[in-house]
């Protein structure tokens, strides 16, 4: 609890909860499973380790009541999944609510029958899948059968799963060659890494490529293997694009392999002396569905001009500051040209995934342009202003990660719950295709997604509930497969035990997805203050709960399992995707960082909300940056504030998106020619134009080095740079929001913030 009311000692800051040192860990680890056969929290993450057991009872629990899922978390942590071949029964799932035969499923009349734990169903067990039960009526197969003992299996789908044979993967790039892009060094920072993953593509002998590049103009390359090289097919057509060939554009990639390496090696100098700025970026969407609308696959766009020519072009009146803070704020958040969602909902119906790579130097409307993204399933990476000296590198690692991770095809996503529960809202990127079926052309790792429960029964029935997630999509190698994760639940009759139960890490994850949706429909001064309210009203209803207990009337209480919420809810409001108005941030920075949050997993929003700030110079712990194995020893983490650096300090922030190594005023030369070598003592030099990679000869350098090499590695999704910032210089201003517990810009301190939530909290 927090002193914080009339009368009361003034609260000392440093005693206020926050995910640092040793609580770091404690803030991010996941409620205990119910029960051991459950999934791992990294597939399904409950934000309340239970449910309520009835409609009244979920009124009185003010915050999210839901689950994070991420369906494909086993590949992200490099472990295998249990895969069920297919078998003379078929796949065992209840007949009436089509749940997947589970660890949680009941065996009756001598397991012959089995009992669905989602409706009660009894159910005909196939005679190619029966077995005796012991003594304890458990099935004397169990260890033998994974579904029966493992919370996560695969299993391998039969001819009735698929409306079509599998499909290939297939990777299709739409490149701009517009003078820009050249200028900037998009297009050679492409080709090349696009050219060494051709190896590493999922797929094998099955893997299918396409190419098309624009400007003022669209242009096929024709790929046939046959051919000595590549033949470019022009279509001047911007108004209705038409394909140049029948076949022949998007090709098997192992038989026209010489071909595309050609292709590859030629493209960027064959646009060097490209005088063309305009990009017909639109219409390249529309030729790229075309040349892939039969079969489906990624398609990715990289964008460095401004959308200039034809449908979907950029409106430079839509990019109006004045619109802030009224009524038509959220529309500069939303597309405006109807262009795209159309587009969405088409490249969805195709099992077509939009990825978009965007270093445009000026407005580019990525909010339009993103959210062709959103529906289907695809990513948004932005470099404002690319150059390739430096965001090459950043480009090139998340390009690969992008081509060689582990994705799922032509998928689709539905989740169950029991009897008397629903699912009452999805959240993240997808296509609703009815009710509760999500299509996702393609998913992978790095993508999560959130759900909240609601009740459909005034009162849930029994001790315990379950949620089932099922993923119907082609594997890689051209198998149909099921991934389904199960998880039990208790069911819980009082708010102490909710409040108990809840896991604080989720519930700010689920929160910050709520957020981007309340952004889109109201202004950001509304977004901000409804992440608090949500915040405020569960203390509130904790208070009238525990109050009367409490010594000091005055002091602001709040259950463990919620201690460092607050800190993330304010972490929250200051993100790239919540502060500011237009002045402080721009609208395609913002759109970037919003698309980001949707689908980012709990770890990686908990980052973002509240840096880690890493010691560099704390003399009672010099261990730091010490390699064992693979392990790196990190050193001791201090707030998240301006106010506990030290000005002959230097410190390594951490958000996930970036690293930052701030360096205090008076940290002397010895220290900086150690890190950045003799050139940083030139007194005309800035050490942020210095370069932190690769590592100088000095062990401090390589020790610094260990822990960013570290640190990038535990966030793959996204390559965080890193660079250097000197206190008090220019460049300081635009880190200083990373330091969330300051007060900044109108924007509240974590003391002041702590403050104005006591007091909603004590409001009447």
């Amino acid at each position: 609890m927090l002193a914080a009311g009339p009368g009361a000692p003034e609260a000392d800051i440093r005693s206020f909860p926050r995910p640092v040192g040793e609580e770091c860990s404690v803030a991010r680890v996941p409620q205990q499973p119910f029960d051991k056969a459950n999934c791992t929290p990294d597939n399904m993450r409950p934000t309340v380790m239970g449910v309520p057991n009835s409609t009244a009872l979920r009124l009185r629990w003010q915050l999210p009541l839901g689950v994070v899922v991420r369906p494909m978390a086993d590949e992200a942590f490099g472990r295998s999944v249990p895969v069920i071949p297919l078998g003379s029964q078929g796949i065992v799932r209840c007949r009436r609510c089509r749940t997947y035969m589970n660890p949680f499923c009941a065996w009756v009349d001598g397991g012959r029958r089995f009992k669905c734990n989602v409706c009660a169903m009894l159910n005909e067990v196939p005679v190619d899948y029966f077995s005796t039960l012991d003594a304890d009526g458990i099935r004397r197969d169990i260890m033998e059968r994974p579904e029966l003992h493992c919370g996560t299996v695969e299993w391998v789908a039969p001819a009735e799963y698929m409306v079509r044979p599998p499909m290939p993967p297939v990777y299709f790039f739409a490149i701009d060659v517009s003078a820009a892009a050249y200028a900037c060094g998009m297009v050679s920072v492409v080709c090349e890494t696009i050219k060494a993953c051709l190896d590493k593509l999922p797929g094998d002998e099955r893997t299918q490529v396409g190419f098309l590049t624009y400007d003022n103009g669209l242009h096929f390359y024709n790929l046939k293997p046959t051919l000595a090289a590549p033949q470019m097919l022009v279509v001047p057509e911007l108004d209705d694009p038409f394909l140049p060939l029948p076949d022949d554009l998007l090709v098997n990639l192992s038989e026209s392999r010489a071909v595309v390496e050609a292709l590859l090696e030629a493209l960027p100098a064959g646009y060097s002396s490209s005088t063309s700025n305009d990009c017909a970026t639109g219409p390249a969407l529309q030729a790229a569905y075309l040349a892939m609308s039969h079969v489906g696959g990624k398609l990715l766009l990289f964008q460095a001009g401004l959308p200039s020519l034809g449908v979907g072009r950029v409106k430079p009146s839509r990019d109006n500051l004045s619109l802030y803070n009224t009524e038509r704020e959220p529309n500069l958040r939303n597309p405006e040209d109807p262009f795209f969602k159309r587009f969405a909902g088409e490249a969805s119906s195709r099992q077509i995934t939009l990825d978009v790579f965007c270093g445009a130097n000026g407005y580019t409307d990525l909010a339009s342009l993103s959210s062709i993204a959103k529906y289907t399933c695809g990513q948004v990476y932005y470099y404002p202003g690319f150059h390739a000296g430096r965001d090459g590198r950043k480009l090139a690692a998340e390009l690969e990660r992008n081509l060689t991770r582990p994705t799922a095809w032509e998928a689709v996503m539905r989740i169950r719950c029991s009897r008397g529960l629903k699912i009452s809202s999805f959240h993240g990127h997808f296509f609703n295709r009815s009710t509760d079926l999500l299509a996702l052309p393609t998913c992978d790792p790095d993508k999560a997604f959130a759900v909240q429960i609601g009740h459909e029964e005034t009162m849930v029935s029994g001790p315990v509930s379950f949620v089932q997630c099922a993923l119907l999509h082609t594997s890689s190698s051209g198998e149909r497969r099921i991934r389904v994760h199960t998880m039990m639940l208790p069911v819980l009759t009082e708010l102490s035990e909710l409040y108990r139960a809840a896991d604080g890490a989720a519930i700010a994850c689920l929160l910050a997805k709520l957020g981007v949706e309340k952004s889109l429909m109201a202004k950001l001064e509304e977004t901000r203050q409804a992440l608090m309210g949500k915040l405020s009203a569960a203390l509130k209803e904790y208070r009238l709960l525990h109050g009367a207990h409490v010594r000091n009337p005055g002091a602001l209480i709040y259950p463990s399992t919620l201690r460092y919420l607050p800190a993330y809810i304010l972490g929250l409001t200051r993100t790239t995707a919540f502060r500011g108005m237009g002045r402080e941030v721009s609208s395609d920075d913002r759109a970037a960082a919003a698309h980001w949050l949707m689908a980012a997993p709990v770890e990686d929003t908990l980052l973002a909300s509240y840096p880690d700030v890493y010691e560099l110079t704390n003399p009672t712990r010099d261990d730091w940056g010490n390699q064992t194995g693979n392990m790196v020893t990190l050193p001791p983490t201090v707030p998240a504030s301006l106010a506990y650096l030290r000005g002959d300090g230097c410190y390594l922030l951490d958000n996930g998106q970036m690293l930052i190594l701030w360096i205090g005023r008076d940290v002397g030369p010895a220290w900086l020619s150690q890190v950045f070598g003799q050139e940083a003592l030139q007194t005309a030099v800035d050490v942020s134009q210095i370069p932190l990679e690769p590592p100088q000869q000095s062990p401090l350098s390589q020790r610094i080095c260990r822990v960013i090499f570290h640190l990038r590695n535990a966030h793959a999704s996204s390559f965080a740079a890193a660079f250097a910032v000197r206190q008090s210089t220019p460049m300081e201003a635009h880190v200083v929001p990373l330091f969330v517990e300051d007060r900044v810009a109108g924007a509240l301190g974590y003391g002041d913030f702590l403050m104005q939530l006591h007091r909603a909290v004590m409001s009447k």
